[in-house]
């Protein structure tokens, strides 16, 4: 079973995502975290399969979450699912390790077609 960590400031947007996975026929164990400072306490708890983030967050932001992973040593698969996707942000996070960026708004497809390769 894979273990996911979903992180957003907004609740809302977190139910949204994961019920966009359960759409995409992803049956994980999922948690949940409000901020990135938050979301690394979690990882560091115990390490999911896979985090999937938010950019734009208070206390720490998505992006500063991934370098502070890396950072730290962990290789945890890290991909973002953010309302921007501008080519400089994309190259912002995948410089920074990210393997994927998805822009809201976003489908099931768009979620398999960059976790599958992931998962591969």
């Amino acid at each position: 079973m894979i273990r996911a960590l979903v992180t957003d400031d907004s609740r809302v947007m977190r139910q949204i995502v994961i019920r966009t996975l359960r759409q995409a026929g992803y049956e994980w164990e999922i948690r949940e975290a409000a901020n990135g400072a938050e979301a690394l306490e979690a990882i560091r708890e115990d390490e999911p399969d896979v985090v999937l983030s938010d950019w734009n967050m208070p206390e720490m932001t998505g992006i500063d979450l991934l370098r502070r992973l890396r950072a730290e040593g962990y290789g945890t698969p890290f991909g973002f699912v953010t309302s921007e996707g501008s080519p400089e942000m994309r190259q912002t996070a995948e410089a920074a390790g990210a393997l994927f960026l998805i822009a809201k708004p976003f489908t099931p497809e768009a979620f398999r077609d960059v976790i599958e390769p992931v998962l591969a």
